[in-house]
């Protein structure tokens, strides 16, 4: 196999890795943002799109620890509150995409069965999801430039390679 094609097979298992990750923590996610719409809804008499926002948010605090802690922990952790201002941010523009839709259902077709209602919700959720990958991965958690990580890796491990010989020194 050539090199380019090595380096694209190394990218693309990265990704894939990335991806379950994100899908794993993004399920967990899923189950406490249906878990607790449900709950709220037939619990209480919140009205069903204020119920999903509660939801959304809750699972939104969830996702964070777990993107954070597990699915790029080994991100760049150097402007936590830079990272939590655009998870918030992007994570609100999902909960937009996400409670959008089950409004537009809910009061827009009259479509409020607990059914009917947990299939928008649902729906949303997978949309909003799309984006969220984008953003997250693109915005929020970036990668360490490859020197950086490195040197990252190097001092953790206590040691340093020495520094290359530079001509015109």
């Amino acid at each position: 196999m050539s090199e380019r094609g090595s380096a694209l097979r190394g990218q693309l298992d990265q990704l894939s890795r990335e991806v379950a990750k994100f899908g794993a923590v993004g399920g967990a996610g899923l189950l406490v943002n249906l878990a607790v719409f449900n709950l709220v809804r037939h619990t209480t008499g919140i009205p069903v799109v204020r119920a999903s926002i509660l939801a959304t948010v809750v699972a939104i605090a969830f996702n964070y620890v777990g993107f954070r802690y597990f699915t790029y922990r080994d991100r760049d952790k150097s402007g936590r509150t830079k990272e939590l201002t655009l998870f918030l941010l992007f994570s609100v523009v999902g909960l937009v995409v996400e409670n959008g839709i089950l409004y537009a259902a809910t009061y827009g077709f009259d479509w409020d069965s607990p059914l009917q209602s947990n299939i928008f919700k649902f729906l949303g959720i997978g949309l909003a999801t799309l984006f969220r990958f984008w953003s997250y991965r693109t915005w929020v958690f970036r990668a360490l430039p490859a020197r950086e990580a490195v040197h990252t890796a190097e001092s953790f491990l206590g040691q340093r390679r020495p520094e290359p010989d530079r001509v015109g020194r």
